[in-house]
């Protein structure tokens, strides 16, 4: 695991990571005990798949989630294919 390259008390440095954390404890984790890794690990890709990737909104992707975005560029690269 490679540490943060930001600077030394940069405040966003791991926002982004501390805020999927956080949903991911919130949404995952604390919803009842897990009895076997395996379980969980099924549980985590189910949320991020079904759940994060869906809902998550991204400016950089003017305001769309990962899929909407996929959905709309997908025709563009087949045609520029």
């Amino acid at each position: 695991m490679v540490g943060s390259m930001g600077r030394v008390g940069a405040a966003g440095d791991n926002a982004a990571m501390e805020s999927f954390f956080s949903l991911l404890q919130k949404n995952v984790l604390d919803r009842r005990p897990w009895a076997t890794r395996d379980e969980l690990r099924i549980a985590i890709v189910t949320w991020i798949e079904r759940t994060y990737h869906r809902r998550r909104r991204q400016a950089a992707l003017g305001r769309l989630t990962p899929i909407e975005y996929e959905l709309i560029m997908l025709p563009t690269a087949t045609q520029a294919a």
